[in-house]
């Protein structure tokens, strides 16, 4: 699953550290996520949503939707 994570991150000037701290998890889970090798619980996606101040799906992308985007 793709995501924004890190820009939503990046225009607050927040490090990894500093969203875990808020999300109260560890600082390799963030950095999990926004590799795309671990997927949130439903959950943690609904505090990144609730913290960013948007919505789940303004977060996260479906690769295949991603990827169909692309080719328009």
């Amino acid at each position: 699953m793709k995501n924004r994570l890190r820009v939503l991150r990046a225009e607050r000037g927040w490090s990894q550290a500093d969203l875990a701290e808020r999300l109260q998890v560890s600082r390799q889970s963030v950095n999990a996520i926004e590799t795309g090798r671990f997927d949130p619980s439903l959950p943690l996606a609904f505090k990144l949503a609730k913290l960013f101040e948007t919505t789940i799906e303004a977060i996260f992308v479906e690769d295949s939707a991603a990827a169909s985007e692309g080719s328009h």
